[in-house]
Parts: C-alpha cells; structure tokens; sequence
C-alpha cells in the first residue's frame, strides 16, 4: 500500500488530487488568516453580537486577495472559481459572518459594478472595495418584499438629470460600514441599480441588532429618503431583474462552499470529541451508535465538497447555470444545518456552549438556509427546470 492509498479522515475520498498546488496554497493562505485572526475571538465576538475591527478584518482580506478574487483587473485577484470557492470554504469554517462579508463585498458589490458598471465606475470603485479600503453593501431585499423582488417598492425618479431614491433595504450585510450601497430601485423603464455613496444627503444605514444568528456580523437596515444622486450614478448595463437576479447567482455559489466549511468544523470537532469523550469506560467513538453518526456526516460533508468542485470547475470553463448553482445551494446548506446539529448530539451538552464551534454554526447556518434565496425558492427553479412548468405563482 502507497502513501497515496493510506486512508485520510479529514480526506476520506482524496479530494485534494483535484487541486492544483496554488489551489492548495491559497486554501492554505486563507486557512491561516482565519485561525489567526478570526478563531480566537469569534466566540466572544457572537457572544456580543459584534464584529470590532470589521474595517481592519476587510483591509486584511484585501491584502490577502481575497475581496472580489474571482474578478479580473480594477486590483482584482483573477482566481479561478475553485479558489474562490476554497477561500469560502475556510472563512466560513471560521465563522458564517466573515464568509458574508467577503460574499457581499465580492460577490454581490464589486461583481455588479465589474459586471454591469460603467468603465469609470468600475475605476473609481473597484480598486479600493479590491484593497478593502472602501466597503461595499448590496440592497435588494426590502422589508416586505424578500423572495418576491419584482415588486419593490424602493423607487428612483428622475428629477432633471438627477435621480431621486426613496425606500428601504432589510437585513444588509455591511449595510453600517459601507461607504458605497449597490442599491436596486423601480423606475419608470423598470428595475435599475445605482451607486449609492453612503455619505449621501438622505441615506442611512442603522444597524440591526437583537439576532439570533450571524451575531458576528455587521447587518443593517438601508434608509433611502430623498437621496439624490448625478445622472451617472445609475449601472449602465442592469435593466430588470437580471442584474440582480446574475449577482445572487454568483454569490450563491460562494455558499454552496461555505455551508461545507461550517459543517466541516462541526464534524471535525465531533470526531475529536468522540475520540477523547469516554463514557461507560471507553471513548464514545468505539459505540456503534456515534460511528453511525460519523460515517453520514462524513458521507453527507464530501459529497457536497464534490458538489462545490464540479460546479466550480463548470463556472471555470463558463458552462454553470443558475440552476445548477441552486442544486448546490440548496442541497449543501441543508446538509451542512443536518451535520451541526448532528455533532451537537455527539457532544452532548457541550454542544451548546460556545467553548465549541457547534451551535454558533449551526444558528448561522439558519441564515445562510433561507437568504439568498429560500428552500423553496431553490425547490421551485429546480421543479421549473425538470418539469417546464412555472409553479412559482
């Protein structure tokens, strides 16, 4: 038997033979970062509901390349998909409120601007959001309107060559700490997105607090009352809800990644757990019962890593759908919930304390479940594309 036949339980189907060595690499730059930087403190930051220092956090993930690193040029890292996704993986092994907010500067801000901004938009405000110098927030989803956003009721209208916004924006990732808002709005030719300054006369961005999930996590409510804004403040490229919709999309396949670290977390911690845990003379792994509980969480934690690389190596080679990427969504985030509360019943009691990951992974992972699109919101685009039959009205 060769070294590279021997057995790994933290790879148990050798999924590092599809990585290159920069994949690893980068995996193990963002790896270190995480336990560095993130790991000692996370417990109290969740304890708190806070996230001190955020701004520094995203000037470090800046450095890092890790901001936007999947986009090309403008400061942008160029990574490919898979080390995207490998960087998700880690940051929410950490913590789920870290992977959002590089998702929401990344994925959702700078992929609109890169995508649908005009050339001296994308030059005024990619390289800082690039560097983490100036963060980014993106509002779509308002207080009544989440998984229906064709019916807004944010507003722009034109007044001379001026816009003029009005409405509000819920549950936005950071919403307080941005300096730039990518705001979707109805207009008179339909839903457009804007470039909101957050200095702006009229906006503000008070903070939500009082939650019981992504507590270390800048989340805020977007206040839009007579902000005016120049002509060009509007994304020339987004009509209709194919900006938004291509954005969510590509953030999406950021989760399907993540959700695999926080269930990685809680099962690496619970294999320790049962390794050392002894009850009725033995460690509580040498029962039938915990290794049954093992054995899934294992099966269930590498499926759906294998999952997130035939879909990262799809959007590599340009050939992912958004259908594909809801398969991934939805599939990993509820395995991944199944896995932590699975652990949670291996350590018992100490499940629930926070000298362990388990349950703050497993109330962030409520979140990740329905934002972004919910259950059955990803159930339905799925049923869509096997049956050609719309069913979501």
């Amino acid at each position: 038997m060769t070294e590279r036949t021997v057995f790994d339980p933290a790879d148990p189907l050798g999924l590092d033979d599809l990585l290159t060595d920069d994949d690893r690499a980068i995996r193990a730059t963002v790896r270190e970062w995480a336990a560095d930087r993130v790991l000692p403190h996370v417990a109290g930051w969740y304890e708190r509901g806070e996230l001190p220092g955020a701004r520094e956090l995203a000037r470090e993930l800046g450095a890092l390349g890790a901001l936007g690193m999947s986009l090309t040029g403008y400061g942008c890292a160029g990574a490919s998909a898979v080390q995207y996704g490998l960087a998700c993986l880690e940051l929410e092994a950490a913590d789920s409120g870290i992977r959002s907010l590089v998702s929401v500067q990344g994925s959702l801000a700078m992929y609109a601007i890169h995508r649908f901004g005009s050339e001296e938009q994308k030059r005024r405000w990619l390289p800082p959001m690039a560097a983490g110098e100036t963060i980014g927030c993106f509002g779509l989803t308002e207080p009544d309107h989440g998984s229906d956003p064709a019916n807004m009721r944010t507003a722009a209208r034109r007044d001379g060559t001026d816009w003029v916004l009005d409405g509000r924006k819920m549950w936005i990732t950071n919403g307080s700490i941005a300096g730039v808002a990518v705001v979707w709005a109805g207009t008179e030719d339909g839903i457009r997105g804007f470039l909101v300054p957050t200095d702006t006369p009229g906006f503000s961005a008070p903070e939500i607090h009082h939650k019981l999930s992504l507590r270390a996590s800048v989340t805020s409510e977007l206040v839009l009352d007579g902000v005016r804004l120049p002509a060009d403040a509007a994304l020339p490229e987004a009509r209709g809800l194919r900006g938004p919709l291509s954005c969510l999309s590509h953030a999406r396949y950021g989760i399907v990644w993540g959700a695999m670290g926080a269930a990685r977390a809680c099962f690496e911690t619970a294999l320790d757990y049962a390794r050392t845990r002894e009850q009725f003379g033995r460690p509580i792994g040498g029962f039938q019962l915990t290794q049954a509980k093992l054995a899934d969480m294992a099966l269930e934690l590498h499926k759906g890593i294998l999952l997130a690389h035939h879909l990262g190596r799809r959007m590599d080679a340009g050939r992912i759908r958004p259908e594909q990427i809801s398969f991934g969504k939805l599939n990993n985030v509820r395995e991944a919930i199944d896995i932590c509360r699975t652990a949670r019943t291996v350590l018992g009691a100490n499940g629930i304390s926070l000298e362990y990951p388990v349950m703050r992974h497993a109330t962030n992972l409520e979140s990740v479940l329905t934002y972004e699109g919910t259950v059955e919101m990803h159930q339905l685009v799925l049923g869509k594309a096997l049956t050609g039959i719309d069913a979501f009205r």
